[in-house]
């Protein structure tokens, strides 16, 4: 491998790196060209790669599996993949703790984690992201105990901006730990993680299919009884689908599910239970906001009633509905108050700007927060006066990172600047199909609706 050259002829000139042409997510609806990426190999390597972009002006962004849609990791400066730094260093089943390197995946850490007859509290759908980067933009599951999935976080080690070593632990630092659990990759480079988990469990997973009117009174008795409760609504059929994940045998009572069809029951350990689209097979693009849980009812209902007038005929794929319990963390959308999301989702094929910021004109009345790593307009101008502790936060992250080597132009306009919105713009030319699904995205909708 050969050193790489930064914007202006700077070098740092014993970072290794490898060139590439183009990087892209997963879904390969946000492409850049990076000058370089580095794989280092140890904790020490990437001081080294930090300090010696630090000494030279060069910026650095670290990279995990891709699956955000906004452009967090984006740069024409240094990448920094961690893929060789992964697994789990120690874990202690007394404590019900373990400590994973930087780089792992939730996949990964998952069937580690099991090995230890240990497990994560709650996932998400999706358990293809790495755990740093999944913390890092604020993902979660659902369920109304649970909060996002960087709550799990209790300690751990990170390369700051100036290379040195940050040591955190939530018994001797809360505060920092509430800045840097949900921080975007911005305040250093997670090298070790502590996650505090639970004994391993098994779950059930009952889904059911119904109409939005036939259980639109059930929804908060399905929340209150189930210990993870979440619906798809499918705009163009009013249909439902409801998902039910509990201990074997419990949650709401299937005689009480009269109204719905059950279609799917299966049981086994929570990491193959809970995430169900590991594969990512189908490219979309996705908006999700979260909204106080006690206004959640009246702005779905807005939700629904706007993309049933406007946008019925264009919107081809569905929205998601989950819960998050509130907590400390200064960037999480779930700061300081129990939160219900709403994740509108459009097939990648589909015109998707405009429609969804129709809709997301309806989250900003209600307070809506963004999910970090999907599309939204907010910038800091909006930003700053929906989270309590957002200059604090800033504070914190000038004194990891003083010179800015883990900003970019993205995260400087998202954190610091006075604009107080960026349009959403087309990542690709008009599709040739918008408006109308595919025969496969009407095959997967029919199928999922039986």
């Amino acid at each position: 491998m050969a050193a790489e050259e930064g914007d202006g002829g700077r070098e740092a000139e014993s970072v290794p790196t490898e060139s590439v042409e183009e990087w892209a997510n997963w879904s390969g609806n946000l492409t850049f060209t990076p000058a370089g990426i580095a794989k280092p190999e140890s904790e020490e390597a990437v001081q080294e790669i930090v300090r010696q972009c630090a000494d030279v002006g060069r910026t650095v962004r670290v990279v995990g599996a891709g699956h955000s849609w906004t452009p967090v990791v984006e740069t024409d400066d240094l990448l920094v993949s961690l893929d060789e730094m992964t697994g789990m260093v120690d874990h202690d089943r007394e404590a019900n703790t373990a400590t994973i390197l930087g780089g792992t995946t939730l996949q990964e850490a998952a069937l580690e984690i099991q090995s230890a007859n240990l497990a994560m509290p709650n996932l998400g759908d999706v358990s293809m992201q790495t755990v740093a980067g999944a913390f890092g933009t604020g993902t979660h599951g659902t369920g109304t105990e649970f909060g996002n999935l960087a709550t799990t976080l209790r300690g751990g080690r990170m390369v700051t901006g100036t290379g040195e070593i940050r040591e955190f632990d939530a018994d001797e630092d809360p505060e920092f730990l509430n800045a840097v659990r949900v921080s975007l990759g911005t305040l250093g480079v997670f090298t070790e993680l502590e996650l505090e988990l639970v004994p391993a469990y098994k779950l059930e997973r009952r889904e059911y299919c119904t109409t939005f009117e036939q259980c639109r009174d059930h929804i908060e008795d399905l929340e209150r009884e189930n210990r993870n409760f979440d619906f798809y609504w499918y705009p163009r059929s009013d249909e439902v689908k409801l998902r039910l994940l509990n201990g074997p045998g419990g949650g709401t009572d299937p005689a009480d599910l009269e109204y719905a069809s059950l279609v799917q029951k299966e049981t086994d350990w929570w990491n193959q239970i809970i995430p169900e689209h590991n594969e990512m097979a189908r490219k979309f693009e996705e908006m999700e906001y979260a909204v106080p849980a006690d206004e959640a009812e009246e702005c779905f209902l807005e939700v629904r009633d706007r993309i049933r007038e406007e946008w019925r005929a264009d919107a081809g794929w569905r929205v998601l509905r989950r819960t998050v319990a509130a907590d400390d963390t200064y960037l999480s959308a779930d700061y300081g108050r129990e939160t219900v999301t709403m994740g509108i989702i459009q097939n990648a094929s589909l015109e998707y700007a405009e429609y969804f910021e129709d809709i997301e004109e309806i989250f900003k009345r209600y307070d809506g927060r963004p999910h970090w790593g999907k599309r939204h307009t907010r910038r800091a101008g909006e930003l700053r006066e929906l989270y309590p502790k957002w200059d604090r936060f800033q504070e914190v992250r000038r004194e990891m990172d003083p010179d800015g080597v883990f900003v970019s132009e993205y995260l400087t306009e998202l954190l610091e600047g006075d604009k107080d919105r960026s349009p959403l713009v087309e990542e690709r030319g008009e599709s040739e199909t918008e408006g109308e699904q595919t025969e496969d995205e009407e095959e997967e909708e029919e199928g999922e609706n039986t």
